[in-house]
C-alpha cells in the first residue's frame, strides 16, 4: 500500500467532511482498551463509547474500584485488567461511559444515547468491540426464580462482593463454570454440586487437538488446579449428565431442585440457587444489524462474523475486534483489539505498512499463543446436543414465551427461518431482540428441516439495539443536541 496517498486520501475524507475524530471505538472490554490504547500511540483522534460506568468490560468489571479482597478472591488474570485499565486511562482517549450505542448505519454514523438524550457521532474507521454473551441454555425450568447464568454471580460478586445464600448448584460445562464455582467457594458460598453436561463422546472428539493443547500448559495447569481445589473441597461432581430439570418448590415461587442422570444414575439436587453456563458466543448484534458477512461455526456451535487478519469486515471502514468476532478468552481479545487498531492506523495514513507488520508482530504472537488451545477446549466443552433437542415444552423465547415444540410445529408449518418464526408466534421480537433465543432457534429449525445452520440463516437485527426513551429520540432533532460533545456537556 503506498503510504502517501493513503495518508492523503485520509486528510481529504476527515477533513474535508468535518470528522472530529479519526476513530471510533465501542466497548472498553479488554479488546476495546487495548485499541484505544495502540490507536492513540499511532496517533489516532480517537474516542470510545462504553456502556458501563467505567472500564474493564464484563471480564474486568468493576476492577478499577474493586477493593483488595475482592481482588485477591478474583484471582491474578482478573488483577492483570487493573494494569489494563490504568493504561488505557494514561493515555488521555476521550471516553464517554454510560453511554449505550444504539443504532449504526452502513456509513458509519453512530446513534448513541447518554443521560438520557441521543446523539450521533461519525467517523471514517469504526471498531466494535462488544464482546461475548452466554449461550442460552434452553432446559426445562431455567426461567423459575433463583436460575441465572454463572455470569450474573460473577457480576454480583464483582460490582458488590455479594455471593448467593444456601445450596448452589452449577449446571453446563466449560472453563467458566469451574472458575466461578471456585471462587464462590472461596467466597464463602456453600456450592452443592456441579452438573458437568458434557458428553463422554466429547474426550474422544478432542483428542485430535491434545498435542496443540500441549503448547498452553499455562491454561491446562489452570483447569487442572481449579478440578483439585473443587475436590479437596469435596464438592460433588457429577459427569456427562443428560435429562436436566429445575423443578419448582411447592408455592412455585423458585426452583427447589435439580434432577438428572448421570452414568446410569438417577440423581435430584437440592438448590437454592442453580446457575448455569454453556460457553459463552460472540455478541453480533451490531455486525447482524450491519449486515456484514457472518459464518456458521461448526466448532464453536455459533455465529461468527467474518473478518480478515486486521479485524476488517465486508462493510468499509468496519472493524470487529475480541470475542465479539471469535471466542478467545481476554488476552486473545487484547491481542485483536491492538491489531484492528494497527489496521486503522494504516487505513488512515498514520503508519506504513512496514510500521504496522512490526508493531502488530508481538501481538500476533500473543494471538496464537491464547489461541493455540482453543480447538481443544471447543472439542473438549462442545454443548450437549440434547440442549437443542429439549423437551416440547421448553421455553426458548423467554420474552414471547414460544417452546421449542412450537417452534418445531412451525418448521413442519413452513416455516425456514428464524425471520419467519416471528410472523408466525412474535418469537424473537421481545425486548432481547433474539439475544437469548437466537441460536436456539438456529439450531432447533435446521434439526427439524434437517438442514445446516448455516442454511436456515439468523434473525435481522434492527434498531434500536436495546431500548431507547421517546425523550432521547427526540433530542436528535436539537441542533445542541446532535453532536457528542454537545451531548456530553449538557
Amino acid at each position: 500500500m503506498n503510504s502517501l496517498s493513503t495518508r492523503e486520501a485520509a486528510a481529504v475524507s476527515v477533513e474535508g467532511n468535518g470528522f472530529t475524530h479519526d476513530l471510533v471505538i465501542i466497548g472498553a472490554g479488554p479488546a476495546g482498551m487495548s485499541a484505544a490504547i495502540t490507536a492513540m500511540d499511532a496517533g489516532l483522534r480517537t474516542v470510545v463509547l462504553d456502556e458501563q460506568p467505567r472500564a474493564g468490560g464484563q471480564i474486568y468489571r468493576n476492577v478499577s474500584v474493586a477493593p483488595p479482597t475482592i481482588s485477591a478472591l478474583l484471582g491474578a488474570d482478573y488483577r492483570h485488567g487493573g494494569d489494563l485499565v490504568r493504561r488505557f486511562v494514561v493515555t488521555g482517549v476521550e471516553v464517554h461511559h454510560d453511554t449505550l450505542a444504539w443504532d449504526i448505519s452502513r456509513d458509519l454514523t453512530v446513534t448513541a444515547q447518554k443521560a438520557g438524550r441521543s446523539f450521533a457521532l461519525r467517523a471514517p474507521q469504526l471498531l466494535v468491540a462488544n464482546g461475548a454473551i452466554e449461550r442460552p441454555s434452553p432446559i426445562p425450568g431455567w426461567t423459575l426464580p433463583g436460575v441465572m447464568n454463572a455470569g450474573a454471580a460473577q457480576i454480583a460478586l464483582k460490582t458488590a462482593g455479594q455471593v448467593p445464600s444456601g445450596a448452589v448448584v452449577l449446571v453446563g460445562n466449560g472453563p467458566l463454570l469451574l472458575l466461578v464455582a471456585c471462587q464462590l467457594l472461596k467466597a464463602g458460598a456453600r456450592v452443592a454440586g456441579i452438573v458437568d453436561t458434557s458428553p463422554a463422546s466429547n474426550r474422544a472428539r478432542a483428542m485430535p487437538h491434545a498435542l496443540s493443547a500441549l503448547r498452553a500448559p499455562g491454561m491446562l495447569t489452570k483447569g487442572l488446579r481449579m478440578l483439585w481445589q473443587l475436590r479437596r473441597a469435596r464438592v460433588p461432581h457429577f459427569m456427562h449428565a443428560e435429562s436436566v430439570r429445575f423443578e419448582a418448590s411447592s408455592d412455585q415461587q423458585r426452583v427447589e431442585t435439580v434432577s438428572f442422570t448421570s452414568q446410569g444414575k438417577n440423581h435430584r439436587l437440592q438448590a437454592e440457587v442453580v446457575l448455569l453456563h454453556h460457553g459463552v458466543v460472540p455478541n453480533t448484534q451490531i455486525s447482524r444489524l450491519l449486515r456484514v458477512d457472518h459464518v456458521w461455526s461448526d466448532a464453536q456451535l455459533t455465529w461468527q462474523p467474518v473478518v480478515d487478519a486486521w479485524g476488517n469486515t465486508s462493510l468499509a471502514g468496519l472493524r470487529l475486534a475480541g470475542d465479539g468476532s471469535s471466542i478467545g478468552g481476554a488476552h486473545a481479545a487484547e491481542a485483536r483489539g491492538a491489531i484492528a487498531a494497527l489496521g486503522a492506523a494504516l487505513a488512515m495514513g498514520k503508519l506504513d505498512a512496514a510500521q504496522v507488520d512490526r508493531r502488530a508482530l508481538p501481538w500476533r504472537r500473543q494471538l496464537a499463543a491464547q489461541t493455540v488451545i482453543r480447538p481443544f477446549l471447543d472439542a473438549l466443552y462442545r454443548p450437549p446436543e440434547w440442549l437443542v433437542d429439549c423437551p416440547d415444552e421448553t421455553l426458548v423465547c423467554r420474552c414471547e414465551e414460544v417452546t421449542a415444540g412450537r417452534i418445531r410445529e412451525m418448521a413442519k408449518l413452513g416455516c425456514e427461518g428464524p425471520n419467519q418464526t416471528k410472523f408466525f408466534s412474535r418469537c424473537g421480537m421481545g425486548p432481547c431482540q433474539g439475544r437469548m433465543c437466537g441460536i436456539t432457534v438456529t439450531q432447533v429449525l435446521a434439526k427439524t428441516l434437517n438442514r445446516a445452520p448455516g442454511d436456515v440463516g439468523a434473525y435481522r437485527v434492527r434498531a434500536p439495539l436495546k431500548p431507547v426513551r421517546l425523550g432521547s429520540l427526540a433530542a436528535l432533532a436539537e441542533p445542541s443536541a446532535a453532536s457528542l460533545h454537545a451531548s456530553t456537556k449538557k
